[in-house]
């Protein structure tokens, strides 16, 4: 260990010298994660990960907990993971999701094409293809799986991800067997993407908040040899979040701000607020006027669908908009709450356009 060496180099070593020993090494489940020097292409990323990120908590410096960026949005990419069958020398069968995900599929390998003759193997280019399983329709169902029952198929995975001020270009892996860890895993990607518009990757927000993977001691319940359900504690790998939910939440109205003020600020360039007339709008969006081309969205309007309503009510927009901005404050037009009181407004009106007309110009007049 002092010499950095694999553990299978270690195994080697101690089977030779002690040949009665079946299993010298038997992994020791640990609340630390082992950064081994050997496991990298560059040994000194070991010693700066748990330098930067290790702690002593009694037994040493040791890596307990670590922040981590994924590198894709799609948590297949990040989180890769089969149940695998091995022969002597090859992967006979293993699992592969469909492309949405939710379909686990028993894949192998193609047979190996010959020639005419039947005599003499092509070659194939890119190596061999893979073609669901005969079994099961091509379903990986372990409760039906004669490999999976006799305990030759067994289920591995691994994270990847990259660490905040560790440098290097090749993305980082941390491997695990456990259904436990994976399966709460996808939950928390499924959970943060739905709260960040299908994202994972990168920071979670502009405070550069990451995720985190740690150790917890959890009571994973086992079944034995005789059918009884046993709980045995051990030290599961978290997938941990640290965010301000409601932060997430509001960064999209904050997306949905920018972009109409980007609207706004390509309205100013060409001035079009100012000097458009009104009948010039409804032309340009051609006989069947605003309200047929867009799509009136209740709750959280756009400027546009606000002034296309107000223009379907007859009242100019470059009027409505100095009425608006009288009554909410300029502001109105880029927050989402303040275009939703708009809207309102509009709604409570519908049925009185003359009488909401000449609130607007009595409110106009008033302010000159």
């Amino acid at each position: 260990m002092a010499e950095g060496r694999s553990f299978e180099e270690i195994g080697r070593a101690l089977q030779k010298a002690i040949p009665q020993l079946g299993s010298p090494l038997v992994p020791r489940n640990v609340p630390w994660f082992t950064v081994r020097a050997a496991d990298f292409p560059n040994p000194e990323v070991a010693r700066e990960i748990v330098q930067t990120y290790g702690e002593d908590r009694g037994q040493g410096h040791r890596l307990y907990r670590f922040p981590v960026v994924f590198p894709s949005d799609h948590w297949q990419t990040v989180m890769p993971h089969e149940l695998a069958a091995w022969g002597a020398n090859e992967k006979r069968f293993w699992s592969q999701y469909s492309a949405d995900g939710q379909v686990r599929r028993c894949m192998r390998h193609a047979p190996v094409p010959v020639d005419d003759t039947g005599r003499r193997t092509i070659r194939i280019f890119g190596g061999r293809k893979a073609v669901p399983r005969e079994e099961n329709g091509g379903i990986c169902e372990p409760e039906s799986c004669a490999e999976y029952q006799s305990r030759q198929c067994n289920l591995t995975g691994r994270f990847l991800f990259f660490i905040p001020g560790i440098r290097t270009i090749s993305a980082l892996e941390l491997p695990t067997t456990s259904f436990y860890a994976m399966s709460a895993a996808i939950q928390r990607f499924q959970a943060i993407a739905m709260m960040r518009g299908g994202r994972i990757s990168g920071f979670l927000g502009r405070d550069r908040t990451t995720f985190f993977l740690s150790k917890v001691l959890k009571d994973v319940p086992h079944i034995d040899e005789q059918g009884r359900a046993l709980r045995v504690p051990q030290w599961i790998i978290e997938l941990e979040a640290p965010v301000d939910v409601t932060a997430l939440l509001r960064e999209h109205e904050d997306e949905e701000t920018a972009i109409q003020q980007a609207q706004l600020a390509t309205q100013v360039l060409e001035a079009r607020a100012a000097h458009e007339p009104a009948d010039t709008h409804a032309s340009a969006r051609g006989e069947g006027g605003a309200a047929a081309e867009t799509p009136l969205r209740p709750g959280r309007p756009t400027l546009e669908q606000l002034l296309n309503r107000a223009q379907a009510m007859g009242i100019a927009p470059e009027r409505y908009t100095r009425y608006a901005d009288k009554r909410w404050g300029s502001g109105w037009r880029v927050n989402p709450h303040g275009r939703g009181r708009a809207w309102d407004e509009l709604d409570r009106y519908s049925h009185d356009c003359e009488g909401y007309r000449d609130k607007i110009e009595t409110e106009l007049a008033l302010g000159a």
